[in-house]
């Protein structure tokens, strides 16, 4: 059972990941994506290494989506 709760909250988290809410923008999605992160990480549904990956993935993401911002671009 658990297994299938990690495998269905990772599959939601990429699935956020790669296509954001309908309003959302790009810092509710980081701040949901690192929400969920936790989530997970305290059901014990992932590593607390696993947490840094997803942790950081979101980041790389936040970073592409807010390039070029506030410089003209």
């Amino acid at each position: 059972m658990t297994h299938d709760r990690r495998r269905e909250a990772l599959a939601a988290w990429y699935h956020l990941l790669a296509h954001p809410e309908i309003r959302m923008d790009v810092e509710e999605q980081y701040d949901e994506l690192l929400k969920a992160a936790d989530e997970m990480e305290q059901a014990a549904l992932i590593s607390s290494s696993e947490w840094r990956t997803l942790v950081r993935e979101a980041g790389v993401a936040f970073s592409h989506a807010t390039e070029g911002v506030g410089r003209g671009t």
